[in-house]
């Protein structure tokens, strides 16, 4: 990281603000596209500076960093209250996900295995498996 003292051109979002935002949230380019409603070649342009970034998609991420925070802030709370020794289950894939959590569509797994993450830092110790299996694999 490297600190740089310059002046903003204007208020929209920058290509560097949208990558860090995207891996934050944990979504790759494709999965980006997808949940903006957009078609890939898009992201890659917004990504590339090779077109300016929309006005709504800066509220957009806004909207869905607030779910997740939501998101991780509700499960930790179950966490805390549950008051013994739990674990946390995410989803292997997208269609695991999206068959348990259709409201969840169009996000993908990954995003749900970044809230787990999330909840993981803030509960030491938690135990994360995959919904549908069963626990450890360790002799």
């Amino acid at each position: 990281m490297i600190l740089e003292q310059m002046p903003v051109d204007d208020d929209l979002m920058t290509d560097a603000e949208m990558r860090v935002m995207s891996d934050f949230l944990g979504l790759s380019g494709p999965q980006l596209a997808t949940v903006m409603g957009v078609h890939d070649r898009t992201v890659r342009r917004w990504e590339n500076s090779e077109t300016g970034i929309p006005d709504g998609v800066a509220e957009d991420f806004e909207a869905l960093e607030a779910r997740t925070a939501d998101a991780v802030g509700r499960a930790v709370e179950e966490i805390l209250a549950a008051n013994g020794e739990v674990r946390v289950a995410t989803y292997a894939s997208d269609e695991d996900f999206w068959a348990a959590e259709p409201h969840m569509r169009p996000l993908p797994a990954r995003w749900d295995r970044m809230v787990v993450a999330r909840v993981a830092q803030e509960v030491p110790g938690l135990r994360i498996v995959f919904r549908g299996r069963t626990g450890d694999r360790r002799a």
